[in-house]
């Protein structure tokens, strides 16, 4: 069997891996492995295919990391507005229970709010910064 035939065997493997395990860093690796398989076709030596498929494979991988790393981070999910639409909605807010709590009626039910940690609680218009459990984290606008 051809050498470059073996690296497009190990490039497809690596992708079917890549499906079952929903990760991106095979999905490049499997690039490095098919830079291998190109390099085989062209006539290089092993060596030089094992070289290509490192410095390709490993390669991505750093860039994909640095990539990464410069993105900023993403809110906690109780804060994601592309996770949770209350997010960013606005209630309005009557009355503050002694406990630091109100009751509110948003979307048709009745949901207990909280003000957001450091504010203290006055009535009016409230943005929805945070939902945690069944209870809305506010800040007023």
């Amino acid at each position: 069997m051809a050498s470059s035939t073996v690296w497009w065997l190990i490039a497809g493997g690596a992708i079917v891996l890549e499906l079952l395990s929903g990760t991106v860093y095979l999905l490049l690796l499997s690039a490095g492995f098919a830079a291998a398989a190109v390099a085989a076709h062209a006539g290089a030596s092993l060596t030089t295919q094992l070289v290509v498929a490192a410095v390709v494979g490993v390669g991505a991988v750093l860039i994909w990391h640095i990539i990464r790393r410069r993105r900023p981070a993403e809110p906690p999910t109780a804060a994601n507005r592309n996770v949770n639409l209350d997010i960013g909605e606005s209630v309005y807010v009557d009355a503050w229970n002694p406990d630091g709590t109100a009751t509110v009626r948003y979307r048709g039910a009745q949901w207990t709010v909280v003000p957001r940690a450091g504010s203290t609680p006055s009535i009016g218009e409230h943005r929805v910064a945070e939902v945690v459990g069944s209870r809305l984290v506010v800040d007023k606008i």
